[in-house]
């Protein structure tokens, strides 16, 4: 429900690009600042100032991003050696408005918030930024590079847009 993707203190999290999906406890404690750590198969608990919703999303944001950077980051080189791409680095950001970007200089940027997408939107957005890496632009031939390596990707595009309603309220507060 709408409710449930904005409260300030999660009682789970579903991680659909990573299979994953969590129960969230929490402890309280003095610090300025809020850790978060696994405990158990599927159990996130989230150990700070309880009273200071900013302290508990950037603890969880931070946790995420730390996560986004293996599981993406891993998934990208995959996703680029089978389809022999080459690119710098990888980065990940929070953006408000984009899933990824590709540098000029062949970096990718890959936005935390993929994490709460199905897995082939997310390996579609990959071989996406991928593909600039031999096409700085959304030319007919770019759009055939895309083709060739994921034939659906126009309803996985739709999906990709659709995709900010399953990202939390908490991501960006």
């Amino acid at each position: 429900t709408a409710a449930a993707m904005d409260e300030k203190h999660p009682v789970s999290i579903k991680l659909p690009a990573t299979g994953r999906h969590y129960a969230v406890e929490y402890e309280h404690a003095g610090e300025s600042t809020a850790r978060v750590r696994v405990a158990g198969e599927n159990v996130l608990v989230v150990r700070g100032p309880l009273h200071d919703d900013r302290a508990i999303a950037a603890g969880l944001r931070s946790w995420l991003a730390d996560l986004a950077q293996h599981q993406l980051g891993n998934e990208l080189a995959r996703v680029a050696a089978e389809g022999q791409f080459r690119y710098a680095r990888a980065q990940i950001r929070r953006q408000r408005t984009r899933w990824g970007s590709c540098s000029a200089s062949g970096t990718i940027s890959l936005n935390v918030c993929l994490l709460f997408l199905r897995p082939p939107v997310v390996r579609y957005l990959l071989l996406h930024e991928l593909c600039h890496t031999r096409h700085m632009n959304h030319s007919a031939k770019f759009w055939a590079l895309v083709e060739s390596f994921e034939p659906d990707y126009r309803a996985l595009d739709q999906e990709l847009l659709r995709g900010w309603q399953s990202v939390p309220g908490w991501m960006f507060s």
